[in-house]
């Protein structure tokens, strides 16, 4: 698979693998971003990507910046239609102000296929073992 990407801004990075296994490569800002705590900001990245058909780039976590300072990704579809700029959302769970520097880590996409079913409406669903059990009903 071929991924294409256009830089939108003579300063953007295009996305990489930091190594050979990775699942997601890296987006970059291409601007400098100030996060108070619970500010949420739309991240510039200067790129577009033309994502195959069948496919969808998934916006995660860079566990580093999440674990150590609390910036969660808000969001994070980018569909194969899509030929905007890559905006990565973010906010500040942490209790100090973040300062991401031009250049620096965001996030990072996974790339994955995906599918689209038929959708069909029915009045009655199949059972299962599980039925309508939810939101902690498997116990501790």
């Amino acid at each position: 698979m071929k991924l294409q990407i256009k830089k939108l801004k003579d300063n953007a990075r295009i996305p990489s693998f930091a190594h050979m296994d990775d699942a997601g490569m890296d987006l970059f800002t291409c601007e400098e971003v100030t996060l108070a705590p619970g500010e949420r900001v739309q991240v510039p990245t200067g790129i577009a990507m033309a994502l195959p058909t069948g496919h969808v780039g998934l916006i995660w976590d860079k566990s580093g910046i999440s674990h150590t300072h609390g910036l969660k990704v808000l969001g994070g579809v980018v569909d194969a239609g899509y030929r905007g700029e890559v905006l990565v959302g973010l906010v500040n769970l942490g209790q100090v102000e973040y300062v991401l520097e031009s250049g620096h880590k965001v996030a990072q996409m996974l790339i994955q296929k995906v599918e689209q079913p038929e959708i069909e409406e029915v009045d009655t669903l199949d059972e299962t073992q599980r039925g309508e059990g939810g939101f902690g009903s498997t116990g501790k």
